[in-house]
């Protein structure tokens, strides 16, 4: 049955195991964003979200037939897919996006990276496929994120009927470092992008940069202008080059912000199941009645964990006042294992606490507890009793921590917040801002939040919280939905 509505991500709202017996099981997948788009979905008739098959088990499901309602899994070969994800999503447009690169050794783009640009191609154009078959006509496609960002050209070609949206959860990159890609490779880029109606991102800042960088002269045939629109909103208007040396038929990609918030309802009922309280109490013995400094984040390079250990360390040298008075609760949750330079990066983040513990640990304080493991359940006790919360990436699409601490946190905290951070364009009145470079403005920063009255701290909880939750994720998608019309 053609469906009405649906959505396309690399990862699905559920994922198989498979038992030594050969049995498969389904068990749905975890996060505020999963939770979102699968309530909004289930509110939508004939709705359905396609998505790659990850593992082992999820491939197995696939070939047996094995599935639920509502959800395609897409069995790409294994070697084109992690061509496409690690070779390209995660080591080059990730990159690309947050200006990570390490600039006197990268980027280089050799014959190496194009084999993998042509995975990366061939497992958009499955996506594209998948929709053009499921998608009833005149149906509204809504596809997430970077990995997938040649769905939208590659699927207008292959049903121009359809109403399509695109929402990219990183930053977008600056003119000067999306020209760092090959002309070629970045046109692909860009056209694949303004293949949508609708193009989301979580700030305005993003959202102006796509418009620069697709509108620039030397991004030949793809686009050759940007006309505002009256809600200011913004877009592009484009028009292909075709091989005979003509233009095609002139287009418009409109480009809006969502900044996407919490639900925050759910949010404090999963911060007060009874995983939760055991994990809040283990802490709180070894914590004792010191405040807490709580930051909670992926060891992902944009994060910026070692510069936030590096300001710790700064504040209880420069303030020896609040040594044994303050506990760092630094949760670090590895990724992308499979890249050597996350696991050095990983690394470091441990070799840098311990250093800090044997500075200024004594007997009876350890100033950092860190936990480098996927553990929620810990990471949702940290915010309950976050008194501070350091967020300091140095470029983030949103970073929803910044806005689940507000919503969580028991007596109230202090929100130490980087102006990269995308959420820092909501939250900047009542977070205390900081370059996320400045190692010793940080460690003022902590400082200024750890001495703020209870009070001011209270009541900016309060407004950070409210803005934290005024876009929720189902509302999120719905209005995105909405701006592709019925």
């Amino acid at each position: 049955m053609a469906s009405q509505v649906l959505v396309a991500a690399n990862r699905g709202p559920l994922s198989y195991a498979l038992a030594a017996d050969g049995a498969l099981s389904a068990r749905r997948g975890g996060g505020g964003l999963v939770s979102g788009l699968s309530a909004a979905l289930a509110a939508q008739p004939e709705a359905l979200w396609i998505c790659a098959a990850l593992s082992d088990a999820d491939r197995e499901a696939v070939r047996r037939g094995v599935g639920e309602p509502g959800v395609r899994m897409l069995d790409i070969d294994p070697a084109v897919y992690d061509d496409a994800y690690n070779g390209i999503a995660n080591s080059v447009l990730w990159f690309t996006h947050h200006h990570l690169y390490d600039i006197p050794r990268e980027p280089a783009f050799d014959a190496e990276f194009r084999r993998r640009w042509d995975s990366y191609t061939a497992y958009n154009q499955a996506f594209a496929e998948a929709l053009a078959e499921e998608a009833a006509p005149g149906a509204r496609v809504l596809v997430q994120d970077y990995h997938l960002a040649l769905v939208p050209g590659a699927l207008r070609q292959l049903r121009p009927d359809l109403r399509i949206a695109h929402f990219t959860h990183t930053p977008w990159a600056s003119p000067d470092f999306l020209h760092m890609l090959p002309d070629d490779i970045r046109s692909r880029l860009v056209w694949g992008m303004l293949g949508a109606d609708q193009l989301g991102f979580h700030t305005a800042a993003w959202a102006a940069a796509f418009i620069s960088g697709a509108t620039v002269d030397d991004v030949h045939g793809v686009a050759d202008g940007f006309v505002p629109r009256e809600d200011h909103q913004g877009g592009v208007h484009h028009r292909r080059l075709t091989e005979d040396g003509r233009y095609g038929e002139m287009r418009f990609t409109g480009v809006g912000q969502y900044p996407l918030g919490v639900d925050g309802d759910d949010l404090r009922a999963l911060a007060h199941r009874p995983e939760v309280d055991e994990k809040l109490a283990a802490l709180r013995a070894e914590v004792g009645d010191r405040k807490t400094i709580v930051r909670v984040d992926r060891t992902e390079l944009s994060k910026n964990i070692l510069r936030g250990l590096a300001a710790y360390r700064e504040l209880l040298t420069t303030h020896p006042e609040w040594r044994g008075r303050v506990v760092h609760l630094a949760s670090a949750y590895p990724s992308r294992q499979d890249l050597e330079v996350y696991r050095t990066y990983t690394d470091a983040v441990r070799s840098l606490a311990a250093e800090i513990n044997a500075e200024f640990g004594t007997e009876e304080w350890e100033p950092v507890l860190v936990s480098v493991q996927d553990d929620f359940a810990r990471s949702l006790a940290a915010y309950r009793m976050a008194d501070v919360a350091l967020i300091n990436p140095v470029r983030d699409g949103m970073n929803l921590v910044a806005k689940e601490i507000p919503v969580v946190s028991e007596a109230g905290c202090v929100l130490v917040l980087s102006t990269g951070a995308g959420a820092y364009e909501e939250l900047r009145q009542d977070a205390l801002g900081v370059n996320p470079y400045d190692v010793t403005a940080t460690a003022e920063a902590l400082h200024a939040a750890l001495s703020m009255p209870e009070a001011e701290r209270t009541e900016r909880t309060k407004r950070l919280a409210a803005s934290a939750t005024a876009l929720p994720p189902e509302a999120w998608f719905t209005a995105q939905l909405e701006a592709l019309g019925n």
